[in-house]
C-alpha cells in the first residue's frame, strides 16, 4: 500500500496562537480523501507540536512515504496564509533530499494562484501543485501517478519540460456531507483552548466559500465566488462524534461565512439548543448578518456561541470602500452593541498601515476601536497578498518581498507620510492604548463567565505581546507601567 505524509509548516508568528492551538482541519480532510482512495495516511503537525525541520526530516525518514504533501496553512486564517509558503517549500525540498523518488505535493490559496512563480524558482522541489479545492484532485492524482497519466488530472499545475502548465480547475464537490476528515490521525492533546474555562478544541467547517469581495482576502477568488454548505444534520453528527470520541469542549467554526442562509443557520442553532451538548463555539461572520439576526441572537447564546469575530477594519468610509467591505461604521457599532446585549463576547479587527497612514489616522483608529468597544480588539497590519486586488493597488508602496513576513504583523507597505518602521511602533500604540482603557472595564465586571474569560484572555495576550515586542523607550509605555499592568492582572485573576 502506498503511503502519504501530510506535514504542517513549523511556522510561528506573534498573535496567531496566543489563545490556543487549532488542529489542521484542511489536512484532516485531505488525509480522509487519501484513505478513501486506498492509501495509508499520516499527519505530522510540526506547527502545533512546536517541532522544526530536523524533526520533519526524521519523520520522513521513519515513515518512508511515497508522497509528502503540505499547504500554506495557518490556524483559522486559511485564506491569508502566504507567510507559511517558504517553510512549506522547504519541507518538500527535505522530502526530496531524503528520497528523490518521493512525490511532493503542495496546495492552498497562495500556490493555487502563484504556481508560476513557485515553479520558476528551480530550487523548489515541487512535483505537483493542487489548485483550488483539493480533495477530489488528490484522489484523482494518487490514482493517475502510478498509471503515468498524472498530467491529465484536473486541478493541478506542474512543469512539463521547460514549460509551466496548469490544467483546468476541478469542479467543486457538490455534496460536502460526503467528506470525511481523518480525525483519528490527530494527537488531540495538542489542541487546547487556553482561555478559561479551557479544554480541548476542534476546528470545523459547516460551509465552504464566500461571495463577498473583500479586497485583502482570497476567499472569493479561491472558491470562484461559490458558497456551499453542509446540512445541519451532518454538522451535528460530526460535533457529537468529536465530543464523544475526543472529549472536545471548544469548537471553532472556521467558515468564512457560516451564517449566509438564515433558515439553514437557524435550524443548526435550534438543533444545538435541543441537543444541549455543554460545549462552546467560536465563530466569525459578517456584520450585516448579526444585524439581520437581531431577533435570534438569544439562540446564538443558547446554542453555545460565546465568541464572535467581526471584521470592522476601519472607521473611515473611504477605507471601507477601498477594502470593498460592504459595511459602514454605523453598522459595525450596531452589530457589536447587539452582541454585547446578547452577552456574547465580541472580537473586532481594525487594520493599520495603509499607504495614506499618518499618526493622526492611527490615533483615529484607536479612538474608533475604543468607541466601538469590542471586548477584544486586534489590529492587523494591512498585507497585500500577491494574488489579491490589494496587491496591484499598493504595489508601488510595497517594501517587503519576503513572503514569510506576510503575517498581518510585519509592516509590508510604506505609507507616504510615515517610515515603514513607524508602523510597528503604531501597532504597539494601538494595543497598549486600547487595552489600557479596556482593562479597567473588565476588572470591574461582576464575577462570572465573562470576567473570567476576559481576564484569562488578557493575561495570555499581554504575556505574548511582551515576549515579542519591546516598546520601552518608544514613548508609548515604560517598563514600570507594563509591570504594574501585569501585576494588576495577576491580582484579580
Amino acid at each position: 500500500m502506498s503511503k502519504i505524509l501530510f506535514v504542517t509548516a513549523p511556522y510561528h508568528c506573534w498573535g496567531v496562537q496566543v489563545v490556543g492551538t487549532w488542529p489542521p482541519l484542511h489536512l484532516t480532510y485531505l488525509a480522509g480523501a487519501a484513505i478513501d482512495a486506498g492509501i495509508e495516511a499520516r499527519i505530522f503537525d510540526a506547527m502545533n507540536k512546536r517541532l522544526g525541520f530536523d524533526e520533519i526530516r526524521q519523520e520522513i525518514e521513519r515513515y518512508q512515504p511515497d508522497y509528502v504533501m503540505t499547504m500554506d496553512y495557518l490556524p483559522v486564517t486559511g485564506a491569508i496564509s502566504t507567510a507559511t509558503v517558504p517553510d512549506s517549500l522547504k519541507i518538500l525540498n527535505i522530502a526530496k533530499e531524503v528520497n528523490p523518488k518521493i512525490t511532493t505535493l503542495l496546495g492552498g490559496p497562495h500556490p493555487s494562484f502563484m504556481y508560476g512563480e513557485i515553479f520558476e524558482d528551480k530550487a523548489n522541489q515541487v512535483d505537483y501543485i493542487l489548485c483550488g479545492e483539493p480533495e477530489q484532485t488528490l484522489k484523482d492524482l494518487i490514482k493517475a501517478i502510478p498509471e503515468g497519466t498524472a498530467t491529465k488530472v484536473a486541478g493541478i499545475a506542474f512543469v512539463d519540460g521547460e514549460a509551466v502548465k496548469a490544467n483546468k480547475r476541478h469542479h467543486h464537490i457538490v455534496k460536502l456531507d460526503d467528506l470525511k476528515p481523518a480525525w483519528h490521525l490527530l494527537d488531540w492533546d495538542d489542541y487546547q483552548y487556553l482561555v478559561e474555562p479551557y479544554g480541548r478544541m476542534a476546528s470545523i467547517l459547516t460551509s465552504r466559500g464566500c461571495d463577498m469581495g473583500c479586497a485583502f482576502c482570497s476567499q472569493r477568488l479561491f472558491w470562484r465566488e461559490d458558497w456551499r454548505c453542509r446540512t445541519p444534520e451532518n454538522v451535528m453528527e460530526e460535533i457529537e462524534h468529536l465530543i464523544d470520541t475526543y472529549n472536545i469542549k471548544f469548537f471553532t467554526m472556521i467558515d468564512p461565512y457560516p451564517t449566509k442562509h438564515r433558515d439553514r443557520w437557524e435550524l443548526l442553532l435550534d438543533k444545538l439548543i435541543e441537543a444541549n451538548l455543554g460545549v462552546y463555539f467560536l465563530i466569525e461572520t459578517r456584520v450585516e448578518d448579526i444585524i439581520r439576526d437581531a431577533d435570534i441572537l438569544d439562540k446564538y447564546r443558547k446554542a453555545g456561541i460565546i465568541h464572535v469575530y467581526l471584521g470592522a477594519e476601519s472607521a473611515e468610509k473611504d477605507v471601507l470602500n477601498s477594502l470593498n467591505k460592504g459595511t459602514s461604521f454605523e453598522q459595525n457599532k450596531q452589530a457589536l452593541d447587539l452582541l454585547r446585549e446578547a452577552e456574547i463576547i465580541t472580537e473586532a479587527s481594525f487594520m493599520i498601515g495603509f499607504p495614506h497612514e499618518t499618526w493622526e489616522t492611527v490615533q483615529n483608529t484607536i479612538d474608533s476601536a475604543i468607541y466601538l468597544n469590542p471586548d477584544i480588539a486586534v489590529f492587523p497590519v494591512i498585507t497585500p497578498m500577491p494574488f489579491t486586488p490589494l496587491f496591484k493597488e499598493m504595489y508601488d508602496r510595497i517594501r517587503v518581498w519576503d513572503y514569510s513576513q506576510y503575517n498581518l504583523v510585519t509592516p509590508i507597505v510604506e505609507p507616504h507620510e510615515m517610515d515603514i518602521s513607524e508602523i510597528t511602533v503604531a501597532l504597539g500604540k494601538c494595543y497598549m492604548e486600547f487595552y489600557t482603557n479596556k482593562m479597567h472595564e473588565v476588572i470591574n465586571l461582576p464575577d462570572g463567565f465573562k470576567r473570567k474569560y476576559m481576564l484569562s484572555a488578557f493575561k495570555l495576550m499581554m504575556k505574548d505581546h511582551g515576549a515579542n515586542f519591546d516598546f520601552a523607550g518608544s514613548g508609548l509605555i515604560d517598563a514600570e507601567t507594563m509591570k504594574r499592568m501585569q501585576a494588576k492582572m495577576a491580582s484579580v485573576a
